[in-house]
């Protein structure tokens, strides 16, 4: 396996940029890759997709147990692929434990590290900061450092200056560029699917690492990567079913590529159908999946699609498992409340209402224990990262018992109404204490 792991000092540094850069310069040349996300983030993995042409794994330090990243990492690497994982926040931001860094995945994985740099308020200082940040923990390797938003060759010459005190090398400068920037929401990007230009905008961050960026020395740094024995065949969380149907577009697109592979593993055939298309789930299905996505700006349309509707009540009279995560939970219900303040029915499978119209934000790392076994059997790893909230909910069971990163008791979340269950948590992992 080789690989590396693209990270930063902080959020905004521009590491998304330089990944998706990387992933299309390298794709360019004909070198297999295999992209991956640090942590719970279900955007990221998109604009990795598509600057590589390969699906993202998520590798989550904190919510993964560390034989399903070293599995994951090793089934993802196969046939001379090189892991290109970006990082999440700063290299050493974990959970609220303070576990679950990016350092903590690169040291579970053997992976260098390589930092990309925010320049444009810094000369000589960088160099302090550089040095904290390789010399902080001797498990943690920084190989070099990628130089961004740099003003001019004056600024570039001063900060080569600085890090060639202390031996640290440059592996590509970025100059400031506008056309560098992506959009974002209030759950981070804007998605990939509704970025228009976004060929464009890969190809141009493509251009700048490829005129800058020494690819054949990032490569030799990748392919030093101790080899790991790794297991593929670990225990995963099961498949709702044997034949599932996944709602997959805009409004449903946070699904976790590793989910899905440890279902296919267990010998799942998956199905995909677009809600906003009015697609029903395959009529053969015998568990249907509503992921996470912002069902929120497709309200109107999710109400109206009456054959989506028909098939997933369809779905349910034939005894059909159902399941959904945050968005897909939100669907579930009666009503929902969007931005504006308008009310729209939603498929009434569950008896819940949510709301858009005050937001309150709800954020962190999740450990759930099921309330029964009708859907699951062992306690998980999960993230929770929405800003809904619940107007009512009717009678039904609770199908979690959750707590926080710090374990503090969130008490009971989620309902289920026979095999239709749902909540605001997305699933990660079988707790490592569980497995």
């Amino acid at each position: 396996m080789s690989g590396l792991l693209i990270a930063a000092p902080s959020s905004g540094s521009g590491k998304t940029t330089v990944t998706l850069g990387l992933l299309r310069a390298l794709r360019r040349r004909g070198e297999p890759v295999a992209p991956g996300k640090a942590g719970p983030d279900y955007i990221d993995p998109a604009f990795h997709a598509a600057a590589s042409g390969v699906a993202c794994l998520n590798f989550d330090p904190w919510a993964m147990r560390r034989e399903l990243l070293l599995a994951n990492a090793t089934l993802h690497a196969s046939g001379g692929r090189t892991l290109v994982i970006e990082a999440m926040m700063g290299l050493f931001d974990g959970a609220a434990d303070g576990t679950g860094s990016p350092a903590d995945l690169a040291a579970a994985l053997g992976l260098s590290v390589v930092l990309v740099v925010d320049c444009a308020r810094m000369s000589h200082s960088i160099a302090a900061l550089v040095s904290g940040y390789a010399n902080f923990r001797v498990d943690t390797r920084v190989a070099g450092v990628i130089l961004n938003r740099v003003a001019t060759d004056r600024h570039e010459a001063m900060l080569r200056h600085a890090l060639d005190a202390i031996r640290m090398p440059i592996f590509a400068v970025l100059r400031s560029d506008a056309a560098l920037a992506l959009p974002e929401r209030h759950l981070g990007l804007v998605q990939a699917g509704e970025h228009e230009a976004l060929e464009a905008f890969i190809d141009h961050a493509a251009d700048a690492v490829t005129a800058q960026c020494d690819l054949g020395r990032l490569l030799h740094i990748a392919r030093q990567v101790p080899d790991r024995a790794s297991e593929a065949n670990i225990a995963r969380l099961p498949p709702l079913g044997q034949k599932i149907a996944v709602a997959r577009d805009l409004a449903f697109a946070f699904s976790y590529e590793h989910m899905l592979l440890g279902w296919r593993r267990r010998g799942a055939e998956i199905s995909f159908f677009s809600p906003l298309a009015d697609e029903a789930p395959a009529v053969d299905a015998d568990a249907v999946y509503l992921p996470g996505g912002y069902p929120e700006l497709y309200a109107g349309r999710l109400a109206a699609a009456d054959g989506f509707r028909q098939g997933m009540l369809a779905a349910s009279s034939r005894g059909a498992r159902i399941f959904g995560e945050c968005g897909g939970y939100m669907t579930l219900g009666d009503t929902l409340v969007d931005a504006a303040g308008e009310s729209h029915a939603m498929l009434g499978l569950l008896p819940l209402a949510t709301s858009f119209a005050k937001r309150q934000r709800h954020l962190g790392y999740r450990k759930v224990v099921p309330m029964s076994d009708a859907f699951f059997t062992r306690a998980m790893t999960a993230h929770e990262f929405h800003y809904a909230t619940i107007v009512s909910e009717g009678d039904a069971e609770r199908l979690f018992r959750a707590s926080d990163a710090l374990g503090a008791d969130l008490g009971e979340v989620g309902l289920r109404r026979g095999l239709v269950a749902g909540s605001f948590i997305h699933l990660i992992d079988i707790a490592g204490n569980d497995a």
